[in-house]
């Protein structure tokens, strides 16, 4: 099977990376419970620019961030010392002067009132706090647009604070949540969130290529990011840096890594919590994280108001979605071959993963092109998903 693989997915990258809508560059991975069992890239790091894209190639991994931060945050509470039903405030005080938006006054200011119900991390983890992004939530486009919010790029305490879009707790919606929840996790440790991290989830997996901070090894590695224009032209962003020097590590978005080191983390999830060189998390709190926590609540498609930024987007429309911690969970078995329960989610710039435990697979398809759900590379990662899948039960 893995040599037939080898042919069948060599090919499809292969086609991606040619004609005349197509990416830049891609690399993609597979693994079981104890191994990457394919890799393969092809195209260039930067579109015309003669550098081959490599299986080590380093990528912005933007959302893909959320499930280690996830994880980082499970540990403390393994450790008894989060409670996850907690008001967050007794951690973060800034979460309890949060305000609720209710539309705006005549020059563009908003209209606050108090939340009814304390913001808990178990809100940030699973998006349901209240809080949003500006590319899906248009009171945030609007606030970002008049100059009141700075962009999560920036890597900004300011780009966090926008108000809340709803009551805590009511329902859910993409946003900022995890940097939050990332900023429990520094004040409950006293350490910035990158050297928890590198502590307690990259060294037990040997995630060497992996950080909020480029090395100069990563540098020489990274990859371009590119703009993909109505037309389906492709414009490189050589200029795209995420600030090396952060006021916050962001918890939501913020890490470089290879999808090779992604591999290792999509691994020890698969195989309930036991890294290369160490465990990182029970059985028991993972099988937690991979249990929808919305209750009766569902994930809804999110709508992009930025163009630029991103295209309307949902994973397997007419199926019904929950969220864990830190991840989407297909309620339904997907018509790629993912089983119903199984894992995964997305970066901005076109990186999509799975992690389905039922079957002990686990992928990875990474490109850097903006806007988000970018169709070659969406479509290039459902036939990918879909070719292992048929692979794997012939």
């Amino acid at each position: 099977m893995h040599r037939t693989i080898k042919t069948r997915c060599d090919a499809l990258l292969a086609d991606t990376v040619t004609g005349a809508v197509r990416v830049p560059g891609v690399v993609a991975m597979v693994t079981d419970r104890r191994h990457t069992f394919y890799e393969g890239a092809a195209g260039e790091r930067l579109l015309g620019g003669g550098t081959a894209m490599t299986t080590d190639t380093v990528f912005r991994i933007f959302s893909c961030t959320k499930a280690i931060a996830g994880v980082a945050v499970m540990q403390l509470v393994e450790d008894g010392r989060l409670d996850l039903d907690a008001p967050a405030k007794i951690h973060v005080p800034e979460l309890g002067a949060m305000q609720v938006v209710e539309g705006f006054d005549e020059n563009g200011i908003p209209k606050l009132r108090p939340p009814k119900r304390d913001i808990t991390t178990r809100m940030l983890m699973l998006h349901t706090a209240g809080f949003g992004y500006d590319f899906f939530n248009e009171p945030y486009r609007r606030l970002a647009e008049s100059g009141q919010l700075p962009s999560i790029v920036s890597a900004t305490k300011a780009s966090i604070t926008a108000p809340l879009l709803f009551d805590p707790g009511e329902r859910w919606n993409y946003g900022v949540n995890i940097d939050w929840a990332g900023q429990v996790v520094e004040r409950i440790t006293g350490t910035r969130l990158g050297e928890v991290l590198r502590e307690r989830i990259f060294a037990p997996l040997g995630m060497d290529d992996t950080g909020f901070t480029l090395t100069p090894s990563m540098r020489g590695r990274l990859a371009t990011l590119h703009q993909r224009a109505p037309d389906g032209t492709l414009t490189p962003l050589p200029d795209f840096e995420l600030p090396q020097e952060p006021e916050l590590h962001m918890a939501g978005h913020g890490l470089y890594s290879t999808v090779g080191d992604y591999m290792r983390f999509i691994r020890m999830i698969l195989d309930d919590g036991k890294g290369e060189h160490g465990r990182v998390l029970s059985a028991q709190t993972v099988a937690a994280m991979a249990r929808n926590g919305l209750g009766a609540l569902k994930i809804t498609p999110l709508e992009g108001v930025i163009p630029t930024l991103s295209n309307n987007a949902e994973f397997f429309p007419g199926l019904s979605k929950s969220w864990g911690y830190s991840f989407m969970i297909n309620d339904e078995a997907a018509p790629t071959g993912r089983a119903a329960g199984a894992l995964g989610w997305a970066g901005l710039a076109n990186l999509f993963y799975w992690i389905d435990r039922r079957n002990g697979l686990g992928g990875f398809w990474a490109t850097q092109i903006l806007p988000f759900a970018d169709g070659p590379s969406f479509n290039g990662f459902m036939d990918f998903e879909t070719t292992v899948y048929d692979l794997h039960k012939s």
